[in-house]
């Protein structure tokens, strides 16, 4: 039999009803007085606000993350699963709680309606162990060191921060978002001087590679440096930049967006090298004072100049990184290249979640 489609809830609602109405009865009942937070955090399109229908074609759904005492996730994992298999109900607001998976090859979670025991989305965890597998050792607890931020992708410290929490009545999820909300000021200036920096040096790419008649490499190089204006942004903005696919999504939820947006548009899909270098030294005149409002470092002239004697305008956007730098006092920090994150200087997935060579990268860096 063909069910209709029910109608689309966000994820987070999703979770929340899965919790509020499903899950906690069914632990008060079976397990009264048990300490746990319920939420919904991690991998998925919902955490960070931006599913749609479409993302109900995989690993979306009823889902929430459990959190218990490292003893107790021990302990009554593997039965609080089983338990919560046979209790849930079928389906919440319409949306089966039950996924199956699809060919070995591609082993995707879908919701699928059963008359057997859920195979639920209810994932069972302590939160040290949770983040240290997320974002590596020396996040679980205590302040994250210089290298713990630099190897930590901002996507993990999204999918980390985002979400919601529907109950925490162990606390030490919240006091884990807590501290890992934002960068200490230090490595933000750090990280703002860094992206600085990258953009400074391709921006006379754009004129350059029209000079040779390469029209395709200009637009290449614009549509570089738009995106590493987009994450600039981010980073002005204290937001984590998520990963390509909703990177725009993301910076259009930004207040300056609405000025930039006509000038990024216009450097991306510009036909010629004049106008994608006017669209460009106009998005980096409102950037650069933007990075001026913020009072994190001296004033900066954000007008456009020329690249030394060449005749290519630019922002010459070095000033910015050095302005930054030099108000850097973190020994730590102080020693490091304007390299950055990983994911300023690493834009391979496979590389980024790797967290042993993505650390030994980090450490080499900052011993060099």
């Amino acid at each position: 039999m063909t069910h209709p489609a029910p109608e689309f809830l966000p994820g987070l609602e999703l979770s929340r009803i899965l919790y509020e109405e499903a899950v906690r009865p069914i632990l008060d009942e079976a397990y009264p007085g048990l300490q746990y937070a319920a939420a919904r955090v991690g991998a998925g399109s919902e955490v960070l606000g931006f599913d749609t229908a479409r993302s109900a074609d995989h690993e979306w759904g009823p889902r929430l993350d459990l959190f218990l005492a490292p003893k107790e996730a021990a302990g009554l994992g593997a039965d609080l699963h089983t338990l919560l298999g046979e209790r849930l109900p079928k389906d919440v607001r319409g949306w089966p709680t039950h996924f199956r998976h699809g060919d070995p090859a591609d082993p995707i979670g879908l919701m699928e309606r059963t008359d057997g025991p859920v195979n639920h989305r209810v994932a069972v965890n302590d939160v040290d162990t949770w983040l240290t597998g997320r974002l590596g050792p020396g996040t679980a607890s205590g302040e994250p060191t210089v290298g713990d931020w630099l190897a930590m992708p901002q996507q993990r410290l999204a999918e980390a921060t985002g979400g919601a929490v529907f109950h925490d009545g162990l606390g030490t999820l919240t006091a884990a978002r807590r501290r890992l909300a934002w960068y200490p000021d230090e490595v933000w200036r750090y990280l703002l001087a860094c992206q600085w920096q990258q953009i400074s040096q391709e921006e006379a790419f754009v004129g350059r590679c029209a000079e040779v008649g390469d029209d395709l490499g200009s637009a290449v190089v614009a549509g570089r440096l738009v995106r590493d204006l987009m994450r600039l942004c981010l980073l002005l903005g204290r937001r984590y930049a998520p990963y390509g696919k909703w990177l725009g999504s993301a910076f259009a939820r930004l207040p300056v967006a609405e000025d930039l947006m006509p000038s990024l548009r216009g450097a991306v899909t510009a036909t010629g090298y004049p106008a994608r270098e006017q669209h460009l030294c106009d998005a980096y005149e409102i950037v650069a004072a933007l990075q001026n409002d913020t009072g994190l470092a001296e004033y900066v002239d954000p007008t456009r100049r020329r690249y030394h004697s060449r005749p290519f305008l630019v922002l010459h956007a070095e000033r910015f990184a050095q302005a930054l730098e030099r108000t850097i006092t973190d020994q730590a920090l102080r020693g490091m290249p304007l390299s950055g994150s990983v994911d300023q200087w690493a834009d391979n997935t496979d590389f980024i979640g790797q967290q042993g060579p993505v650390r030994a990268a980090i450490n080499a860096l900052g011993r060099g």
